[in-house]
């Protein structure tokens, strides 16, 4: 492993890519310690950390890496690409022409990212609005503080912190797309993956200085955890798959055998996302619906992540988010349909609607396990705090899939690169 470091610095371009990616991502974390003008950060630091990791607005902190708690100019983070990126991957089964786009190639690909920023922008500039709007409002959600000092909530100061905010997702768009073209790594992932971590040492602190011996048990179980999800992450079912011979022009190609990898887990972390949106909404009824018996409801069960009925509702959002999102992903037909037009079957299974069937009761029974590992991932944050009194668990399960995720795929693909230059790689 440290060799395979040392041979990456040893080539000259992988270096510099190395490097390129690294300053990128300094400028990026320096953004998030830069404050947007007018507002008091200190109470808004004081109002989010008390309400703990369970609190409002803490989900999109998380992929911000704490520049919300500071309102920094990248306050907003990856967040509202992240949001656009689904919104579209959804609109592509429903809109045809979303759908021609893709199967375009790298054309329709080209429209269909540029269409992507759009919707970034719009977001961030509707989310911008809201947040500025809502840390006045004094709301019970932020500890009943407003962060602007008096007579400064002017039209024109709203403005400019909704335009600097604005100005910062682009931004950090702009430094995701530099990454994945001169870097190391899909851009948008390794910006999300430093927002996560950065966060790591200072949850890590909180248990450390409250007890040694809670601290050390939560490190172990935090390795044990990433085995575990690498382990999942990485299990695939390959259907195989069979290529006749087929003559093209003059010439006959010969026929060779392949396999489609199926994922245990091949929603990744958006049903997780997905979830954590979904509960948001009754919190976010309840600041503007105030009914004593739903805002008691909201507080003690669906904000409470040691409710036995949060558990419950979050863990079947996760398990059929993980089933609705892989539909989308995974066309079984489409796929039955490439295969006959290439001569390609499934040994056993006919060419066509069977091909298509099959695939998809594969799919379904595959995906039940690992929907249900990204259920206890999601919900271990919650077990822990049931059972035990910490202040915080960093090893979350939207933190570890990220993290695992993000670090396979940069590694595997600094092997390639590694490997093509005849390097021994990451992994074995």
């Amino acid at each position: 492993m440290l060799r395979a470091f040392v041979n990456a610095f040893k080539v000259p371009d992988l270096r510099n890519k190395i490097f390129f990616t690294l300053f990128i991502i300094a400028v990026y974390r320096f953004g998030s310690h830069v404050p947007v003008p007018v507002v008091d950060i200190g109470l808004l630091q004081d109002a989010l950390e008390g309400q703990g990791a369970g609190g409002f607005l803490s989900f999109i902190d998380l992929f911000s890496g704490g520049a919300l708690t500071r309102m920094a100019v990248f306050g907003l983070g990856i967040m509202p690409y992240i949001t656009s990126s689904i919104i579209m991957q959804l609109l592509t089964v429903v809109i045809p022409k979303l759908e021609q786009w893709q199967k375009q190639g790298e054309q329709g690909i080209k429209k269909i990212n540029q269409a992507t920023r759009y919707v970034t922008v719009v977001l961030a500039l509707l989310q911008s609005t809201g947040l500025v709007f809502l840390f006045h409002s004094g709301s019970s959600q932020l500890g009943g503080v407003d962060i602007f000092p008096p007579g400064e909530f002017t039209a024109a100061n709203v403005a400019l912190i909704v335009l600097v905010m604005t100005a910062g997702t682009a931004t950090i768009m702009w430094m995701g797309e530099l990454i994945t073209q001169r870097g190391i790594g899909n851009g948008m992932s390794v910006l999300i993956f430093t927002s996560v971590i950065s966060r790591l040492p200072q949850e890590g602190r909180a248990i450390l200085v409250q007890s040694d011996f809670k601290f050390i048990v939560v490190l172990v179980m935090g390795l044990a955890l990433i085995v575990a999800v690498i382990f999942l992450e990485q299990g695939q079912r390959r259907i195989p798959v069979q290529y006749a011979k087929r003559v093209v022009g003059r010439r006959m190609t010969t026929g060779g055998s392949t396999y489609i990898p199926l994922k245990v887990n091949q929603a990744g972390v958006i049903p997780i996302i997905f979830a954590s949106s979904v509960l948001y909404f009754p919190t976010l009824l309840a600041s503007v619906y105030h009914a004593t018996w739903f805002q008691n409801f909201v507080n003690d069960q669906l904000t409470n992540q040691r409710s036995p009925v949060y558990m419950a509702i979050y863990g079947l959002l996760v398990i059929f988010f993980a089933y609705f999102y892989t539909a989308i992903a995974f066309n079984p037909v489409d796929t039955a349909d490439n295969l006959r037009k290439y001569g390609g079957f499934v040994p056993g299974i006919r060419p066509g609607p069977p091909t298509a069937d099959y695939l998809n009761f594969v799919l379904t029974r595959i995906t039940l396990p690992g929907s249900i590992y990204l259920a206890v991932i999601a919900l271990l944050p919650s077990i822990v705090f049931a059972f035990w009194v910490i202040s915080t668990f960093p090893f979350g399960g939207t933190t570890l899939l990220i993290t695992v995720g993000v670090a396979l795929e940069t590694m595997k693909q600094l092997e390639s690169q590694l490997l093509m230059r005849h390097y021994e790689g990451f992994l074995k």
